[in-house]
């Protein structure tokens, strides 16, 4: 299992056996549903993932997460700060509307705009310039070599559609305000929406006039999703039959799933970084005994709660060794991973220690937020860490919520966290993208720490990762990626857990290729 999950990001495809009565129909089961159909409105794996497959960019990724030409059938740099997309012809969006540049214009101001979850898609896009009906120019203030790799979950919508229904502004996902793309969709790609029912079940069917139908590589004709939360429901459903496919399956349940006739497993490696966040901007944390002042802005108080954690004792007993303990906030198979960090020991004589001498012999309290339906035992970690943290004299009061409700309260604007869990996969496939969004110094204008809900600010790492987006020299660029994950690493930004393994339980019959970065992709999708 190591080798496996050390393997990077190599896909995995599995098929097996007869034919099924429902042939073209796919059931598939997640821990939850898709709370908006809006392509923006939030930037997680299984959302992106799912409307990825109504939606889709200028580009798109294969099963071996490898580049392809979607909407845009190709590209150049016209110059060093300039690059030309040349567009797709005769593309239709699913309501029978032709694809123009002005959809590309449209949706670029959209996912910068009020309400937005995907601004850092156009990171250092200064203009997005319409050249004719079908080319479109993107000026960056410096070179960016990496532009185009996070566009595949960057969804192009209808300007037409999205004016005609009141949808030009982007739904948020921590407000309470919803529009028409809410619960409606209409994009481009191979699998039209044709019911959302929230909490109970998603419906999509092959979109018959899908510009790549003549090399189509699916044969599903409808999808339903629904959103089981139960571990021991959702591997049920799939065990009796009631669902082709269910993810993720629990790693106490895979050998049973393995062992079921019927259904088998699909294992492989992770591109998701699990970890821990902290409160460190407030002068007061939200949640905690302590009064006046905040314990983790103090370096000290950070390297205790990481000297507290005993990563492999995780990985043995939650993740049932279906983990890699990990010393950076990138997974083997990132751009800028570098195996020679290494993670603070677990030592409670030393967290003890430090906790004395940053004042807190006694320890303290602090609440900690935790989802209990989005990663692999996630619920399950947290418990572990307030058992572990007790032992070093830090009570931790654990709130776990449904991903809906833990979203809402931890991301921007709530920041309604003192001490959270949270995965991160790079979209960029790219140290930047997890230096950007998670150190960055937030940055409401340019996107900048977006996601660095603890608001860790370090103007060094900050300047860094600025030259690391423009820099075209790879040994100078990964050079200045090891610097700053030097820096974030002694400075404890965060506390990284561990790579989880990805657990899909297939179907007898199901052909289904499993992409690293967890996103299922339905149209790589065969029924026998």
């Amino acid at each position: 299992m190591r080798n496996m999950l050390l393997a990077g990001a190599a896909a995995l495809a599995l098929g097996v056996g007869a034919a099924s009565a429902s042939a073209k129909d796919m059931t598939f089961a997640f821990q939850g549903g898709v709370n908006s159909m809006d392509p923006y409105s939030l930037n997680e794996t299984f959302t992106l993932g799912y409307l990825g497959n109504i939606y889709e960019g200028l580009i798109r990724r294969g099963a071996n997460l490898e580049i392809e030409p979607a909407l845009a059938e190709s590209w150049e740099i016209v110059e060093p700060t300039r690059w030309r997309f040349h567009l797709r012809k005769g593309v239709k969006f699913h309501d029978g509307r032709d694809f123009t540049a002005d959809d590309v214009i449209f949706s670029a101001d959209r996912v910068r705009g009020e309400g937005s979850d995907l601004k850092t898609r156009l990171a250092g896009v200064v203009e997005v310039i319409k050249v004719d009906d079908y080319t479109v120019d993107f000026v960056t203030e410096a070179p960016n070599p990496i532009l185009h790799f996070e566009w595949e979950t960057w969804g192009i919508m209808s300007k037409g559609w999205a004016e005609e229904n009141g949808a030009v502004t982007a739904q948020s996902a921590t407000g309470d305000v919803e529009n028409y793309s809410t619960r409606n969709a209409n994009g481009t790609g191979p699998f039209r929406l044709q019911s959302h029912e929230a909490d109970v079940q998603s419906v999509a069917e092959a979109y018959q006039d899908w510009w790549d139908n003549d090399n189509k590589t699916h044969n599903l004709t409808r999808v339903v999703q629904k959103p089981i939360g139960s571990d021991s429901t959702r591997v049920a459903a799939l065990l009796s039959g009631q669902v082709d496919m269910a993810y993720p399956i629990p790693v106490q349940d895979m050998n049973r799933v393995d062992g079921n006739d019927g259904t088998s497993m699909l294992v492989g490696p992770e591109l998701r970084t699990i970890f821990l966040g902290m409160d460190q901007h407030r002068d007061e944390l939200l949640y905690s005994s302590v009064k006046g002042k905040n314990p983790f802005k103090d370096v000290r108080v950070r390297q205790a709660f990481y000297h507290a954690i005993n990563a492999d004792a995780i990985k043995q007993k939650v993740m049932r060794g279906l983990s890699e303990p990990s010393a950076l906030m990138v997974a083997p198979g990132i751009n800028g991973f570098d195996p020679s960090f290494e993670r603070l020991p677990y030592d409670p004589d030393r967290s003890r220690a430090l906790l004395a001498e940053a004042g807190y012999p006694d320890g303290f309290e602090v609440g900690m937020d935790c989802p209990n339906d989005r990663y692999v035992n996630d619920e399950a970690i947290c418990q572990a860490i307030v058992s572990m943290l007790a032992q070093v004299g830090v009570k931790v009061n654990l709130l776990a919520q449904p991903r809906a409700l833990y979203f809402k309260k931890i991301l921007a604007p709530s920041l309604d966290t003192s001490f959270y869990l949270l995965g991160w996969t790079p979209g960029s496939f790219d140290s930047w993208n997890a230096l950007f969004n998670l150190h960055g110094c937030y940055n409401e204008e340019t996107g900048n720490g977006k996601f660095n809900l603890g608001r860790y600010c370090n103007e060094e790492v900050d300047a860094l990762t600025a030259k690391i987006l423009s820099e075209t020299d790879t040994e100078k660029r990964n050079a200045m990626i090891n610097q700053a994950w030097t820096i974030t690493t002694d400075e404890v930004a965060y506390l990284p857990l561990h790579q989880q393994a990805l657990a899909w339980g297939v179907r007898e019959g199901v052909n289904v290729k499993q992409r690293a970065d967890n996103q299922f992709s339905w149209r790589h999708v065969t029924i026998d």
